[in-house]
């Protein structure tokens, strides 16, 4: 199932990436106490994930801090591949890169793509959730081939000032 609003986060291990260092953390943990963006895509290095959804966050990523919150990205895809990709993609120091390797995280949220015929497999859905203090505040999920509702740009519409 979903993950509604008013809901709390999975509390799941999963991998961050942060300034170039990989560290395990429960998301219990990660997301306590704070203001936070997490959008998620299906893949590091992949077209769109790589040409829009994060170089936008990249952008925009002073306007959230200004904000408060905390901008955090998560792929199913390993902690190497995520520290190559924040590495290429020139990610500001502060935003957390989540490694979700085997998935865990995006199960329990209830936001797997199957992927396995474009041979990607479990993958994640495009989406962003602006979540306080672990709680769901806002879900935005992209409808399939869509790239819209979950950019920067749409996120800080939403939160408004």
């Amino acid at each position: 199932m979903t993950i509604q609003i008013g809901q709390p986060l999975p509390d799941v291990e999963i991998k961050t990436v942060v300034d170039g260092g990989t560290h395990p953390r429960h998301t219990a943990e990660l997301f306590a106490g704070r203001k936070t963006v997490l959008f998620a895509v299906p893949g590091a290095f992949t077209p769109t994930c790589s040409n829009k959804h994060l170089p936008g966050y990249v952008q925009h990523f002073q306007d959230f801090r200004e904000r408060g919150i905390e901008v955090m990205c998560l792929a199913v895809n390993d902690a190497y591949v995520m520290q190559a990709w924040a590495q290429s993609q020139q990610v500001p120091s502060g935003m957390v890169m989540l490694a979700d390797g085997n998935g865990s995280f995006t199960r329990a949220l209830g936001l797997e793509l199957d992927g396995t015929a474009y041979g990607m497999g479990l993958r994640s859905r495009r989406f962003a959730l602006y979540v306080v203090d672990g709680v769901v505040e806002q879900l935005h999920i992209e409808a399939p081939g869509e790239f819209r509702v979950s950019s920067a740009e749409a996120m800080l519409a939403a939160i408004g000032s």
